[in-house]
């Protein structure tokens, strides 16, 4: 026992020593090995943002639509394979990677295992879990029923920021009545009821609810209608896709596609919603390209409204070929920023990376790892145009997918390519004798093989043509397919129409005021909690 006490004490000595004792105890080799001295940069860095201030002035809320841990190390990997002197990619970390603090989020709805980004997102902005394909209501709503709807709206916080004074906005490269966005500012019994002809007319809804597109336009006055007395003035930057349900169902309304191709508009109700939205807020400006934004004057205008795209906005891969331009989502980020920020008050703003969940659901990791990087440059834009000490930046998803990663891979394969097990040799073999890749899906569509094609959505339904895996069960051989090209779609275990959201924990990453409260694992209803305690905009 002796002899054990002085080992004891020998590394309790050793632990509390002096810097000399412990450079003596570590070889050279070690201390300027890159993991050593990447460990110790972390680690000044989590010191360095451990006494920022509790209040925040401003809150940046991203959401990685469908962006998991496997799509989170994949697209890390993805992108370090494209810098120069990379060793392989998997040492490499997105920007927001390095933030310092994280935590696990658990996703589920509260009547499904697996969410959905209606579920989800009302945890996120206000606080309580909901059922699938819900927004704006608790649980006690039941989807696509109205008369459920009474007594159980809740409110976001967007609202409570509008309330508060602060300047608010959101920005997707989905259409801006999706799930995600719609959801900081709309309340629906159904997702789906993006414009007024998308509630059913036999359902109990239709002359009900108010279509999402609508509430979008009406925030100020829905806002000073529940809340008698509260004077608002509505949401200052709203940028994304889903023109078609702002518009009429009518060719003159067209802004990209030919007049002879029928009309852009989904709304049978005859309302120019971004006319009616230009007549009540004459300091705006509405925007449908690349040349109308570059164009806004930050400084000077009041209010931004952006429909880069009739339906969702272009891939990231795909953006250059878009008919009249479209901005990047880093672009987009930054442009928000500059309008809001000339509020003193602060501001909140929501930015959506909608397309890495699209291009998951084709089965096409590579248009969601592409997407997923540039979602991390917009980060990067977001902190470097803002004051660590002022700005709460949080960075989530909303639910993960079904996309592995395995096989036992080399070290710097590209991550998209076939499983080696060594640099320079043959692809492995499964039992079948075929090949695989390191990336695949557990369900979806399965193996398309477009090439240099970058439209993820081309692999939904026929497009590929049925391939041996969706006919009866066998595995496609993919030795003569490039699995790195754009435009191949991965395999997938079970054959569905399209691959599915997962129902495993997503990560959090957060830095600025407040963001120490971004720890452990917690139900993804704190997202909006930590908000509200950095940035308190009304007492709960």
């Amino acid at each position: 026992m002796k002899l054990i006490s002085k080992k004891l004490c020998a590394a309790v000595a050793l632990a509390t020593g002096s810097a000399v004792a412990s450079a003596q105890i570590l070889p050279a080799h070690q201390t300027n090995s890159v993991w050593f001295q990447e460990a110790n940069d972390n680690i000044a860095m989590k010191e360095a943002n451990a006494n920022t201030p509790k209040t925040a002035k401003n809150v940046i809320l991203f959401v990685g639509d469908g962006m998991g841990i496997s799509t989170l190390t994949a697209a890390r990997i993805f992108e370090g394979q494209t810098l120069e002197g990379n060793q392989g990619g998997e040492e490499h970390e997105l920007y927001f990677e390095n933030f310092p603090n994280t935590a696990l989020v658990k996703t589920y709805n509260t009547n499904s295992q697996v969410p959905d980004s209606a579920g989800t997102m009302t945890a996120m902005i206000s606080g309580l879990k909901t059922d699938i394909g819900v927004f704006g209501y608790d649980e006690d709503t039941n989807r696509g029923d109205c008369t459920t709807l009474e007594g159980n709206g809740v409110t976001t916080y967007l609202e409570m920021a509008e309330v508060a004074g602060m300047s608010t906005g959101i920005v997707s490269t989905a259409r801006i009545t999706h799930a995600t966005p719609g959801a900081t500012y709309a309340k629906t019994p159904d997702r789906n009821y993006e414009d007024q002809s998308d509630i059913p007319a036999d359902s109990n809804c239709a002359g009900v609810i108010e279509d999402i597109a609508s509430q979008l336009i009406n925030l100020e006055d829905n806002i000073e209608a529940r809340f008698p007395g509260v004077d608002v003035d509505g949401i200052e930057v709203a940028m994304g896709g889903g023109r078609r349900h702002f518009i009429p169902r009518d060719a003159a309304f067209n802004v990209e596609k030919p007049v002879d191709a029928g009309a852009e508009g989904d709304r049978t109700d005859g309302r120019d919603l971004p006319a009616e939205w230009m007549a009540k807020y004459g300091n705006g400006v509405y925007v449908t390209d690349q040349a109308g934004f570059d164009a806004i004057d930050t400084e000077n205008v009041g209010k931004v409204l952006g429909l880069f795209n009739e339906s969702h906005m272009q891939y990231e891969a795909d953006r250059a070929n878009d008919i009249a331009g479209e901005p990047s989502i880093a672009e987009m980020t930054v442009k928000a920023i500059e309008v809001l920020d000339n509020n003193p008050n602060g501001f909140f703003l929501m930015v959506e990376s909608g397309r890495i969940d699209h291009a998951h659901h084709a089965n096409n990791a590579h248009g969601a790892l592409t997407d997923t990087v540039a979602f991390a440059e917009a980060v990067k834009a977001a902190h470097e145009a803002t004051n660590d000490n002022e700005t709460l930046i949080i960075v989530t998803a909303d639910h993960s997918h079904v996309m592995t990663i395995g096989g036992y891979v080399t070290r710097g394969n590209p991550i998209l390519g076939k499983a080696v097990y060594a640099p320079g040799a043959d692809p492995q073999p499964a039992s079948d004798g075929l090949p695989f890749t390191t990336v695949m899906y557990n369900n979806g569509f399965g193996v398309c093989d477009l090439g240099d094609e970058t439209n993820s959505d081309a692999g939904y339904g026929d497009d590929c043509g049925n391939s041996a895996g969706r006919v009866n069960g066998a595995r496609d051989d993919i030795s003569l397919i490039d699995t790195t090209a754009p435009g191949y779609f991965q395999e997938a275990l079970v054959p569905l129409s399209s691959e599915t959201h997962s129902g495993e924990d997503i990560t959090i990453h957060a830095t600025g005021p407040g963001s120490s409260f971004v720890r452990g694992t917690v139900e993804q209803s704190m997202v909006f909690h930590i908000m509200n305690n950095a940035r308190p905009v009304v007492a709960e």
